[in-house]
């Protein structure tokens, strides 16, 4: 999965509560400034188009891209022949493969630094954003689901309505998507394909 896609889901768990005394309750508006679902729906897509390509453009900046790529390979090459002495039981090509652990544990500290690098810089922007821009903007629910989304045992990760919140106030009907779920399903729809478009994907290629 990719990091700007666990870094929304993240921001979206934070946004259902409250966060450092922030916000209380369910993100969105008993009054908002866009009305019905079909403009909400395409209206949070165009945030969610918009934010990624903030995150890709930062990206790009600053990550090198091509010694990223050259540092997944090296691994993953690494990786996958320890593995294939593993199932072999080849002692000798375990030990010598073994030799560059160190070398390898280098390389991966310091792909995860050139992740976290963008993640740090567009982390605060986009938490401002869903908690100062869009809330006025959306209702609580944007969109209805012909299925229950609440695959994730436990209440605290329910992305539409249950029967027994159907209350006329945030959800209307059963199955109502929330506003931040709404968000983070069209982000993980799009962000792939953005990543790819702005070639910052951290796919092989």
């Amino acid at each position: 999965m990719e990091p700007i896609i666990i870094l929304h889901f993240l921001e979206s768990i934070f946004l259902q509560g409250d966060f450092f005394g922030i916000h209380q309750g369910p993100l969105g508006s008993a009054d908002p400034l866009v009305k019905g679902m079909i403009p909400s729906m395409f209206g949070i897509m165009g945030f969610a188009v918009l934010l990624n390509l903030f995150n890709a453009m930062v990206r790009r900046k600053l990550v090198d891209q091509e010694k990223l790529q050259r540092i997944m390979r090296e691994t993953r090459a690494w990786q996958k022949e320890r593995m294939a002495a593993f199932r072999a039981k080849d002692k000798e090509k375990q030990a010598q493969l073994d030799k560059k652990s160190s070398y390898m544990t280098k390389l991966n500290q310091e792909m995860m630094q050139m992740n976290m690098r963008p993640m740090m810089i567009t982390f605060v922007p986009l938490i401002l954003i869903f908690y100062f821009v869009l809330p006025p903007l959306f209702s609580y629910t944007v969109a209805l689901s012909p299925i229950p989304l609440n695959v994730i045992p436990g209440d605290f990760f329910e992305l539409t309505c249950t029967a027994v919140k159907v209350d006329g106030t945030i959800c209307h009907h059963e199955n109502e998507v929330y506003f931040w779920a709404w968000y983070f399903l069209a982000s993980v729809a799009l962000s792939g394909m953005i990543m790819k478009v702005t070639k910052t994907t951290m796919d092989l290629t």
